[in-house]
């Protein structure tokens, strides 16, 4: 487990989301699968809510900004110390700035950007609000993580905005390159679509702790989600990819509770 009331170091993974077109039917569902306590947002922050967990920030509920018609998603956004440079560094690498940059009342400055594969992420300058204050542990957010068929290009574009360094953990037929901060410190992934694979586009997936991932699994789809991939092993955790009762697809993986 980490917790962090402060700004998170630039190009950390700080604050993950949920757009979507019911905020109370999103809220009904997060807080039976997750535990969340989350205080749905007045008109002022258009419904915006903030789920916490045992007092802390763990993620936001919000409409869908760009096209309330947009189907519901996750989004994963970057820790920047200057929201505008950032938005400079985006243009100049190829992505584009599609909302902002812009404030937020006093909690932060913020953008929203597809980069080169056209996957959207956004980035957050804190001010009162500073991001996820727990994370990696069960019911929080774990891991963002970034796929496309342009596995060369997606990490020349972080490493241009965020000046990513990469470690390899390719295997045959698979690209993938953990992020890193000041060349040690992981904090998220780029992958390739296998060759096989039809019909995806790019994106960043979130993934959320859970101390028991076919359970979790269970309580989704008893709560109207579905299974996009069924619960297996890896090296790192039981992982498994669900989607709520709106669509909005996100991973899980096993995240051992802290004694």
């Amino acid at each position: 487990m980490v917790t962090r009331d402060t700004p998170w170091p630039d190009g950390t993974p700080c604050w993950v989301d949920l757009g979507t077109g019911d905020i109370p039917k999103a809220v009904g569902f997060y807080s039976s699968l997750f535990g969340w306590d989350i205080e749905q947002g007045g008109p002022e922050m258009g419904g915006y809510s903030m789920a916490r967990l045992e007092g802390r920030n763990v993620a936001g509920i919000g409409p869908n900004m760009s096209n309330p018609d947009a189907p519901s998603a996750w989004s994963t956004y970057f820790a920047s110390s200057d929201v505008d440079a950032t938005a400079v560094k985006i243009t100049g690498a190829g992505g584009k700035v599609v909302m902002g940059p812009m404030d937020v009342m006093d909690v932060g400055r913020m953008l929203v950007a597809t980069d080169v594969t056209g996957a959207a992420f956004g980035a957050w300058q804190a001010r009162n609000h500073t991001g996820v204050q727990v994370a990696n542990a069960p019911s929080a957010f774990t891991w963002s993580e970034h796929m496309s068929r342009d596995f060369e290009g997606a990490k020349a574009f972080y490493a241009a905005v965020f000046g990513y360094e990469y470690g390899d953990m390719s295997t045959e037929g698979f690209s993938y390159a953990t992020l890193l901060i000041n060349g040690q410190q992981v904090v998220g992934g780029i992958g390739a679509y296998p060759e096989e694979t039809a019909g995806h586009a790019a994106f960043w997936g979130v993934y959320f702790g859970t101390a028991d991932t076919d359970k979790s699994v269970d309580l989704a789809t008893a709560h109207g989600g579905s299974v996009v991939r069924p619960a297996s092993d890896s090296p790192y955790g039981r992982m498994a990819v669900v989607a709520d009762d709106q669509g909005a697809v996100f991973s899980l993986i096993s995240t051992p509770a802290d004694e």
